[in-house]
């Protein structure tokens, strides 16, 4: 295979590793089908509000952050399950801050949300 070619190869083939792991999030972490769906929520929510291109930039990197914590949870979770079959008080200490990082990400996202669909939504139904 020419240098060109496995280049391309090799670039295909870490999306499809990326999506592997996207899958993987999906199929076994429960927080995961919440966070999509309320992402899909928001989104359909924007899109009915006409948010502005800077409010949906806003949002785009919420969601990102959101994604992003539950991803590297799962894999800090796989990891420490890897390494530390048995209990082990650092282990546990590693999930729970890993978990805690999803739950600030959660949360600021949530107030993010409310700034920003807030008053739009308010406006269309109230105003």
């Amino acid at each position: 295979m020419s240098a060109p070619k496995k280049e391309l190869y090799d670039r295909a083939k870490s999306f499809h590793y990326a999506f592997e792991g996207w899958w993987y999030v999906l199929r076994t972490q429960h927080n995961a089908w919440i966070h999509a769906l309320i992402t899909m929520i928001i989104v359909g929510l924007g899109l009915w509000l006409r948010l502005p291109a800077r409010d949906w930039a806003v949002l785009i990197l919420t969601f990102m952050a959101v994604w992003m914590a539950e991803f590297m949870n799962t894999a800090i979770e796989a990891v420490v399950d890897m390494i530390m079959p048995d209990l082990h008080p650092l282990a546990k200490v590693a999930k729970d801050v890993a978990a805690a990082a999803v739950l600030v990400g959660a949360l600021g996202a949530v107030l993010i949300g409310l700034l920003l669909l807030g008053p739009p939504l308010w406006e269309r139904l109230f105003g």
